[in-house]
């Protein structure tokens, strides 16, 4: 049986004295949501109604205000991931809630990672004719995604939570080393990808105006959908632990049982 908690904490304590989240949203939560909501329609007023079109690439350039903030927001999830890898190893306590926001992490880049590949080559398709060119970045880009496919399956192989949050450090840890490989190389390689807008040492960059404010919206728009996403996904991460925990302790409780009865 399990008794709620009156208050809105999120949480829920069984009679046996368990203490188990009932739900992933908060004040905080939907404060930020709401703050999502209103950011990305700022974006999309911004984007398609009060940014103009571009001398060269004409309407099409409106991709870019999507492009920017999903590949940021990538590059975003993967850092966090390899933090908090980080933190997990090299911390005496080895917490959970590391590992837990580590894989979380991954999860958003990698969905971030495949928006920055469909629009990148929509505007591929519009820019260069075609869909998809083995260029350098996207090329990078293409093996980033697919390295963290792979951390998310190592995540869903079988053993306990430690060995689990530990396997799975070692390839965040590795795996965030693609991203400078990634951002330089248009400059490493020749390549039809123009350089980096926003994202650069170079500050001089060819956008100016409201078409850069524009980008800067949506930058933000994206961070704090990121910020939702990543508070709410922890938090289920943490549930699905609470259940394979419980469902541990009952069948351990089960087997002694049946050791008592023989």
């Amino acid at each position: 049986m399990t008794t709620l908690d009156p208050n809105e904490t999120g949480t829920a304590t069984t009679t046996d004295g368990v203490v188990a989240t009932r739900s992933t949203g908060t004040k905080a939560t939907r404060a930020i949501g709401i703050a999502v909501l209103v950011a990305m329609t700022w974006l999309v007023l911004f984007a398609f109604v009060f940014s103009p079109a571009d001398a060269n690439q004409g309407e099409s350039v409106r991709l870019m205000y999507i492009h920017l903030p999903t590949i940021w927001v990538a590059y975003l999830s993967f850092v966090v991931t390899a933090v908090s890898s980080g933190l997990y190893m090299f911390t005496k306590k080895h917490s959970l809630g590391w590992d837990r926001l580590a894989g979380a992490s991954a999860e958003i880049g990698v969905v971030f990672v495949g928006l920055t590949l469909i629009v990148g080559s929509l505007w591929g398709r519009l820019t260069w004719g075609v869909f998809w060119q083995w260029d350098a970045r996207l090329t990078t880009t293409a093996l980033l995604f697919v390295t963290y496919i792979g951390y998310l399956a190592v995540r869903r192989l079988d053993g306990s939570h430690h060995q689990r949050a530990k396997r799975s450090a070692v390839i965040g840890l590795l795996g965030v080393l693609l991203l400078p490989l990634v951002h330089w190389s248009v400059r490493i390689w020749r390549s039809l990808h123009q350089e980096a807008t926003i994202l650069d040492t170079d500050l001089d960059a060819d956008i100016d105006g409201i078409m850069f404010f524009s980008v800067v919206v949506g930058l933000v728009a994206f961070s704090l959908l990121y910020v939702w996403l990543i508070l709410h996904r922890t938090r289920i991460l943490a549930m699905e632990d609470q259940i394979d925990d419980r469902g541990l302790d009952l069948a351990l409780a089960e087997r002694r049982a049946e050791g008592a009865t023989r």
